[in-house]
C-alpha cells in the first residue's frame, strides 16, 4: 500500500473509520517538547497518541490489538516526527491485520503549512 500524502490526509481528517496515530513521545504530541527544526509544536487534529515504543514492545497480535483499540482491518495512518518511527508502526501494525499507512511527511512537513490545523496540549476527552 502506498504512502500516505499531506493532501490526502488534510482531505480525510475526521472522516468515520480513519484512525490517525501518532507514535512520537508524549511531549512531543503536546506541544511541550518541538524540534529546533520545526516552525510550530503540536500534532494532527483527532490523532491519538500511542508512542512506538510500546508498539515495538508487543509480544502478540493481541497485545496490538489492545494498545490500538480498533478491530482487525481498520484503516490506520502512523506519523511521526520525519516518518521514521511511523515506518516501523506500520510494520507492526499491517502484521497485527490493520490496513496502515505512512505519512512519511510526518510533523516535520504538516508543521510548515501555517494553513494546516494543529492541535497542542493534552486531547480533548471524549
Amino acid at each position: 500500500m502506498s504512502d500516505v500524502t499531506t493532501d490526502e490526509l488534510s482531505r480525510r481528517l475526521g472522516e468515520p473509520g480513519l484512525v490517525v496515530l501518532d507514535v512520537r513521545r508524549p511531549e512531543e504530541f503536546t506541544g511541550a517538547l518541538v524540534a529546533p527544526c520545526d516552525p510550530r509544536p503540536g500534532r494532527i487534529p483527532g490523532a491519538r497518541s500511542l508512542e512506538v515504543s510500546l508498539l515495538l514492545d508487543c509480544r502478540d497480535v493481541g497485545a496490538v490489538r489492545d494498545l490500538v483499540g480498533e478491530p482487525e482491518g481498520t484503516e490506520v495512518v502512523a506519523y511521526c516526527h520525519s516518518g521514521s518511527r511511523s515506518a516501523m508502526a506500520v510494520q507492526v501494525l499491517v502484521a497485527a491485520g490493520y490496513d496502515a499507512r505512512n505519512y512519511v511527511g510526518s510533523w516535520h512537513e504538516w508543521s510548515r503549512d501555517a494553513a494546516l490545523p494543529a492541535e497542542t496540549g493534552p486531547p480533548a476527552q471524549s
